[in-house]
């Protein structure tokens, strides 16, 4: 298992064009996997610029869970979505 994520993420960091990443993440996720990946990220952005979790909640239709656990990773200090985050 281990040697297959290495792998699958080394997939992802090699493609280099947007529009065949996008191909490449639809074949391998469901349609509904790939939109709740965006919204997740949706919910990280929002709450990094400090939108309220019941604006977010209402503008994005997410549940309350969804915004917890996108918080409680964006605000631990070895989080990634906040190494990217600063880098734009």
């Amino acid at each position: 298992m281990e040697g297959d994520k290495k792998e699958l993420l080394k997939i992802i960091i090699g493609i280099k064009k947007l529009k065949f990443l996008e191909k490449f993440l639809r074949d391998l996720l469901t349609p509904v996997e790939f939109k709740e990946i965006i919204k997740r990220w949706q919910v990280v952005k929002e709450l990094s610029k400090k939108t309220h979790q019941w604006e977010i909640s209402q503008k994005l239709k997410v549940g309350r869970a969804t915004i917890t656990r996108g918080a409680r990773v964006l605000y631990n200090k070895n989080s990634a979505f906040k190494k990217i985050l600063e880098k734009k």
